[in-house]
């Protein structure tokens, strides 16, 4: 009997993001007759934990993981318990970097490791192929903190870096056998920025399986209020470069426009209060309606419509995609990735990057109907999914 191959994966945490719902589609397709499959997090809790496959066996929190849940009184005690300061120090030196001045992702990620790596423990199990499935700290941890034959990096967004992160990230990207972009734009973006690796980089796009999705979308939960008019939903973190400014703006023209509709927005993240003040500033509290995060987002699609993606920049556009399979007409912004699925006035319209554009494309869906039966036509009948990727990862990892 042939040996299994022992993979482990490693990812921030299930929250119900892009990446994530990828890696659940990935793990959804794998063949356990061959691979056994481990996952280590540094986030726990995350709501797509609850559709994490049986077979996946998730690791225990790591100590330092573990020790960030407690406050901080909470922390300072368990120091003096254990007489071990290295944590806490630790933690307090992030904490103060990162609240001496604004970051983006990449440098935090790099002030966390550099703060935080001499506390992380090794993973003490070989394995055959080990996996980091996002950019940041998973690709550190992996680098450094595991044993494998074969290690392999995925992007799953554009990444653009200061020069300072560039030199930081390539000592860590060095050892992996291949780092693999969601999309080919992601692909152009990593080759600029990492030249040297350019050899080694590959396209996997996220894997989005059109019959689960389907299935979930009858089972999953859907609006709960009475509202009779047209329905706009986002799907995305609310941060930055998701764009909610733009979708803010369009919605306050679309209000202005005498429009009976409402925006709803699945998602959460660090600007959550800021977009709630410009919705009370921009009186839209009936308008754009923030519904929070949900394991099985399918059933707001499917009762949608129109989706409307506002992004600044997508490693792939999960969402989009998942919008195309139930068949909901897009508008999206013309993001760095997007033509890899969308055909513009085909199935769905792209506009330019702001928030009067982004109206005028909702509006012209609502106002030109041929226009908006000639494209759920077309969705009906274009190829959905791309399941054959899972094929691409299995001869990545068995090459």
């Amino acid at each position: 009997m042939k040996k299994m191959k022992k993979i482990l994966f490693c990812i921030d945490s299930l929250v119900c993001s892009g990446a994530e719902k990828s890696l659940i589609a990935l793990l959804s397709s794998i063949d356990y007759s061959k691979y056994e499959v481990d996952l280590q997090l540094f986030g726990y809790g995350g709501e797509l934990e609850a559709v994490l496959p049986e077979k996946v066996k998730l690791l225990e929190p790591l100590k330092y993981t573990a020790f960030t849940t407690l406050n901080f009184k909470e922390s300072v005690f368990y120091s003096i318990k254990k007489m071990d300061f290295k944590m806490l120090f630790s933690r307090m030196k992030y904490s103060y970097q990162i609240r001496r001045k604004k970051s983006t992702h990449p440098e935090m990620a790099r002030m966390f490791w550099k703060s935080i790596s001499k506390n992380i423990e090794f993973n003490e199990k070989n394995y055959d192929i080990a996996i980091a499935y996002a950019q940041g700290i998973p690709t550190f941890y992996i680098a450094e903190k595991t044993r494998a034959k074969k290690k392999f990096a995925w992007v799953n967004t554009s990444l653009e870096l200061k020069e300072k992160d560039v030199r930081f990230q390539e000592k860590y990207y060095k050892d992996y056998k291949k780092i693999v972009a969601v999309s080919d734009s992601a692909k152009q973006i990593l080759s600029k920025t990492f030249p040297k690796f350019q050899k080694k980089i590959e396209v996997i796009y996220d894997i989005n399986n059109p019959k689960m999705i389907k299935e979930m979308a009858v089972t999953g939960d859907c609006y709960s209020d009475s509202f009779k008019g047209l329905r706009i939903l986002t799907i995305g973190r609310l941060s930055n470069e998701k764009g909610y400014e733009y979708a803010l703006e369009a919605c306050k023209i679309l209000k202005e426009k005498g429009i009976k509709f409402k925006w709803y927005v699945l998602g959460r993240g660090p600007l959550k209060e800021e977009i709630e003040k410009k919705i009370q500033e921009m009186e839209l509290e009936n308008n754009f309606v923030l519904l929070g995060v949900n394991s099985n987002p399918y059933g707001y699609i499917k009762n949608s419509d129109i989706y409307v993606q506002t992004s600044k920049f997508e490693g792939f556009g999960l969402a989009i995609a998942e919008a195309r399979i139930l068949n909901i007409p897009v508008v999206t912004t013309r993001f760095d990735a997007v033509y890899n699925q969308m055909i513009d006035r085909k199935n769905g319209i792209v506009t330019d990057m702001n928030g009067r554009a982004v109206a005028e494309g909702i509006l012209e869906l609502i106002e030109n109907k041929t226009l908006r039966e000639n494209i759920i036509e077309y969705l009906k009948n274009e190829k959905k999914g791309n399941v054959e990727e899972i094929e691409k990862f299995y001869k990545l990892i068995e090459d």
